[in-house]
């Protein structure tokens, strides 16, 4: 047994370092030019952001390993060398929260930060917003911990006469219980006035990680509930707008000067709206036509990429010609294979989690079966269904983003994505990540029971005063389903035509 787990430390080490080598991969492709050799903060806090987050959500799978690694065991204590999960999964989400609201933020102020400023001077600007944040946040958080930061337990009081120790056993329908007279359980007769609410005090860092998951669930509710469709749908749809063949030379010309005439009048538009931010006019109306311009912008570069694309260019233009149909073929795959995680997630929710009691135990079972087959298939399985739905809340940001004015674009491109975009992204993920866990630590009770996650996210997070009849009620997993059946509805009525732009800047001045 003990060398099993000694295995599993070693395992989660090696895990840990190839996570880290990822997250520095990942940087290093999407990151702009501009911020090429500079803005070395900034790229360390997206490394460590993205590391935490692929750890904490790959430590869901690690806790049910680490379960299984004392399923023979009469209790947890009684085998050696197991991780303890409890105090990891504490240390990573209070590290993730003080990722989220205090090191990003102050990371994208100071780069966002004038650069005409001394260093000391955008450090202290960056650190009084910051520290600002830090005050509010440590009132409010003291406030509601010393007002309702306890857990309320329904508890049932029983009690039960003795009897003489039988020489046989003999159970049935009948007597379930142990007695020549005894025909219901002590459970069974006793009454509704035996039920009594047992509070407790919770613990600061678990009532932190509550509060978090509370923010991150209504993130993950939004964003997820669009994202889950709108994910593999947007690559399947991409495959229907494909360019089915080259264009004409002509043809080329004639829509290169459109798009040109078209970057033209964003500049105009641009240049407008410099002027009115050194003039002090950054009212609504102004904000409105930035975000108008940045739709059109990213319109724009969609719009030259599918040119160049539809009219490929050099010596290679048959070859890249020829990247491009794989290239859109291999979208289509992917929507394919998204589309069934996505109706297999939403199924499971409704079947295992919205239905009282459970129709079927569903994904937890197809978890267990791969289990049997080879000892880490149904965990990697499990860690894959966990890491789709945060590829679900990015596309389902990155959508609402370019429909709703008050969400700002924050777009991820492959070698030109700059640093706040980057820090923002990292926020999202390392925020909805902590909901992420406890929406599977729910949706896969089953497949993960008895382990420190759900020790966290189940009993005490859910019996949480003020929070629990959140909990209760499904309201987050309604409003998730809710959500990916309109997003399902659009897309098959709006989504496979052809966006043109209908932004129009009007400057005031």
């Amino acid at each position: 047994m003990g060398d099993f787990n000694l295995a599993l430390v070693i395992v989660a080490i090696v895990v840990c370092v190839i996570v880290f080598i990822s997250s520095i991969y990942l940087l290093v492709n999407y990151q702009h030019p501009d911020d090429a050799n500079q803005a070395y903060f900034p790229k360390f806090v997206v490394v460590f952001g993205l590391s935490i987050a692929m750890i904490s959500i790959l430590m869901l799978p690690a806790d049910v390993a680490n379960r299984h690694a004392c399923r023979h065991a009469i209790y947890n204590g009684a085998c050696n060398l197991t991780l303890p999960m409890k105090d990891l999964w504490l240390a990573v989400y209070i590290v993730d929260a003080i990722l989220v609201f205090f090191v990003i933020p102050f990371a994208m102020f100071f780069y966002e930060g004038d650069q005409e400023k001394t260093m000391g001077k955008r450090i202290k600007s960056a650190l009084l917003w910051v520290v600002s944040t830090a005050v509010v946040c440590a009132l409010v958080l003291g406030i509601l911990y010393g007002v309702i930061g306890k857990v309320d337990f329904t508890v049932r009081h029983l009690a039960s006469g003795t009897t003489s120790f039988p020489t046989s056993w003999q159970f049935s329908n009948n007597q379930p219980c142990i007695g020549n007279t005894a025909r219901q359980c002590s459970a069974f007769t006793a009454s509704v006035a035996s039920e009594k609410t047992w509070s407790m005090r919770t613990t600061f860092p678990e009532y932190v990680v509550a509060l978090a998951t509370i923010v991150g669930s209504v993130l993950f509710t939004i964003f997820g509930g669009v994202g889950i469709a709108c994910l593999p749908l947007g690559l399947i749809t991409a495959f229907i707008r494909r360019p089915k063949a080259v264009i004409t030379r002509s043809q080329y010309i004639k829509e290169a000067t459109e798009l040109g005439k078209k970057a033209r009048e964003l500049k105009k538009a641009a240049d407008g709206l410099r002027q009115e931010e050194k003039n002090g006019a950054k009212g609504r109306a102004w904000r409105k036509n930035v975000k108008a311009v940045e739709k059109e912008l990213l319109q724009l570069e969609e719009d030259v990429n599918l040119l160049e694309e539809a009219y490929p260019q050099g010596e290679k233009a048959e070859t890249a010609w020829a990247f491009t149909v794989l290239g859109y073929l291999a979208k289509f795959i992917l929507g394919i294979i998204g589309l069934i995680v996505s109706v297999a997630w939403i199924a499971h929710i409704i079947i295992y989690l919205l239905v009282d009691p459970p129709l079927s135990p569903f994904l937890n079972e197809v978890f267990i079966k791969l289990d049997d087959v080879w000892g880490l298939l149904g965990t990697a399985a499990f860690a894959f269904f966990c890491f789709y739905l945060l590829l679900a809340v990015i596309a389902g940001a990155m959508m609402l983003g370019l429909k709703l004015v008050f969400i700002t674009i924050h777009p991820m491109k492959w070698g030109a994505t700059l640093m706040n975009s980057f820090l923002f992204n990292v926020g999202l993920i390392l925020l909805c990540s902590i909901s992420v866990i406890q929406f599977c630590a729910t949706a896969f009770g089953y497949y993960a029971q008895a382990t420190a996650a759900q020790e966290i996210f189940g009993h005490t997070l859910q019996s949480l005063r003020g929070i629990k009849y959140l909990y209760k009620y499904n309201v987050f997993q309604i409003g998730f389903v809710i959500l990916a059946g309109l997003t399902f509805l659009y897309y098959i009525a709006f989504g496979w035509r052809r966006k043109k732009p209908s932004a129009r800047f009007q400057l005031s001045s």
